[in-house]
């Protein structure tokens, strides 16, 4: 990590000897790049081509949740990237943070997954604007240890609530995922178009969760170190633990065939309004995470799909199939997609899921 008082320092320094030796400051320089993103996906492993061009990564800064990051960027925190998920999209744009993309600069834009394409209010606004490039999708699912859970145990996404989990269950401090999991337990698969006693019922459902949460994870690190030791036995989590964890030999499955189903999120990338680095490397980066040569590390390392088709069509079949991507249709199958929302009712749920989360 950079140490913001040591580079503080050091351009100190450097100003004064400038000044000491009375050369002029050179202009400021725009070529630089920061991108606001969800922990871990600095892995320059998913932008090679961008670090080929320009001899290394731009600069990153990081945020837990959408939420966060929204009030973060509010404040006027600046970035010239950020990863928002579907859900935030309209949230964001109607907030004034989004500058529209140039499609005409994204080489991928043309061939992103027709469900994408066509999800209202996603990449694009009704005027037409480009807003948003999709870049990965996947589940938040159900989780758990096999050698302490039963499959039959776990039938049904009520087991979150069931007092025999009592102390042994993690869901994401994530309102989005926590959302997606009460609206499916309640029967639910279009949560934007939940009705106020609907909201109530999925609401209530959390309420009982929390009395069995032992964790409100944050990042995949932390939920996977506490699958691992034994600390929580059952989690809604993203395809990534359960990938990571198995890879490492740890008992651990994903369980996709509940009665009620589990949840499947895309998240992308946008640019930011008043963001003070370079457009062109931007699109540089942009271009370089939709790369289609990028969707098998994604898949077989992370467990996600990439956004862009010829990328998976690309994909080893066999890899496809041991990640459960051989057939996009099944996958996305009983699923609630966490698709935009309207802000009003986003708001709703951020304001209830942290009176949940405080006991109330």
């Amino acid at each position: 990590m950079k140490t913001a008082h040591t580079a503080k320092r050091t351009t100190i320094a450097a100003l004064a000897a400038f000044l000491a030796l009375g050369t002029a400051l050179p202009a400021f320089s725009a070529d630089t790049l920061t991108v606001f993103d969800w922990s871990g996906y600095e892995d320059p492993a998913f932008h090679p081509a961008y670090t080929e061009k320009h001899g290394g990564s731009p600069d990153f800064s990081f945020f837990g949740d959408e939420e966060e990051a929204f009030q973060k960027l509010r404040s006027g925190f600046k970035a010239d990237l950020a990863h928002p998920c579907a859900q935030s999209i309209v949230k964001w744009r109607e907030a004034g943070l989004l500058e529209p993309l140039d499609t005409s600069r994204l080489a991928a834009w043309n061939d992103i997954l027709p469900a994408f394409k066509g999800m209202k209010n996603l990449m694009t606004s009704d005027d037409g604007t480009a807003w948003f490039l999709p870049f990965e999708w996947g589940n938040t699912v159900l989780t758990y240890r096999t050698d302490t859970v039963k499959p039959e145990e776990i039938a049904s996404l009520r087991a979150f609530a069931d007092p025999k989990f009592k102390d042994r269950v993690s869901i994401g401090d994530n309102v989005d995922d926590a959302y997606a999991l009460a609206s499916l337990a309640i029967g639910v698969k279009d949560w934007a178009s939940l009705t106020d006693a609907q909201f109530e019922e999925a609401s209530a459902f959390l309420r009982e969760v929390h009395k069995n949460v032992r964790l409100y994870w944050t990042d995949n690190t932390d939920l996977s170190q506490a699958l691992a030791s034994g600390e929580v036995d059952l989690a809604w989590a993203w395809n990534e633990t359960a990938t990571t964890l198995q890879a490492e030999s740890q008992p651990v499955a994903i369980k996709k065939d509940t009665k009620e189903g589990l949840s499947t999120w895309v998240c992308g990338y946008s640019r930011l309004r008043g963001g003070e680095g370079s457009a062109d490397l931007a699109y540089d980066y942009l271009n370089a995470v939709t790369d289609p040569g990028i969707a098998a590390y994604m898949v077989e390392s992370w467990g996600y799909g990439q956004s862009n088709a010829k990328g998976m069509a690309a994909v080893d079949p066999k890899i496809l199939a041991d990640k459960g991507y051989a057939d996009v249709d099944a996958f996305v199958a009983n699923t609630l997609f966490q698709a935009p929302i309207p802000t009003e009712l986003r708001q709703k749920m951020i304001a209830e899921f942290e009176k949940i989360k405080s006991g109330y």
